[in-house]
């Protein structure tokens, strides 16, 4: 897949960044999905025998959204597309603000909104990619059968990961 419009909204990772970081996800079920790219914000694309799939990393979800190439393409160089599945706005925003990404960072919230927090650049900030993703996952893990509602005093954060 040739990268046109959103070359700098995507980030390159390792197999080994993928595994570490992905490792907290388990209970999601990756199955036959390998991590080919990710967001700004380390919201991992994945390939399949049956299409490209997507790993929201705010809501915890993974979606199918395109059965080829060609049609990924489309989609994430739409604006509508790049501001769904990129947040293309939010990083333009950030980077406007000075906060670029090193090779293994992306953008993730301070406070994420699993916990509360709000997606604006007020929230936003630099972080590991390996880490961010990691300890996402866990925390979606830890809350994800809570009752709506539910008041969080505390978390714990598995540290063998990264």
């Amino acid at each position: 897949m040739q990268l046109d419009a959103w070359v700098d909204l995507i980030r390159a990772f390792t197999p080994d960044q993928f595994s570490r970081a992905l490792d907290s996800w388990d209970w999601i079920g990756f199955g036959d999905k390998n991590p080919s790219f990710a967001s700004p914000f380390g919201d991992v694309f994945f390939r399949a025998p049956d299409g490209f799939w997507w790993l929201d990393t705010v809501e915890a979800k993974i979606s199918r959204l395109c059965t080829t190439a060609e049609e990924l393409k489309a989609v994430l160089n739409s604006a509508d597309g790049q501001d769904r599945y990129l947040l293309a706005g939010l990083a333009m925003g950030a980077e406007r603000q000075g906060l670029i990404p090193a090779a293994a960072q992306v953008y993730g919230f301070k406070i994420a909104p699993v916990l509360g927090g709000q997606i604006d650049l007020s929230n936003v900030e630099v972080i590991d990619f390996v880490v961010s993703i990691n300890i996402l996952g866990q925390l979606h893990r830890q809350v994800r059968d809570l009752p709506t509602g539910t008041r969080i005093s505390g978390l714990t954060v598995d540290g063998t990961a990264p």
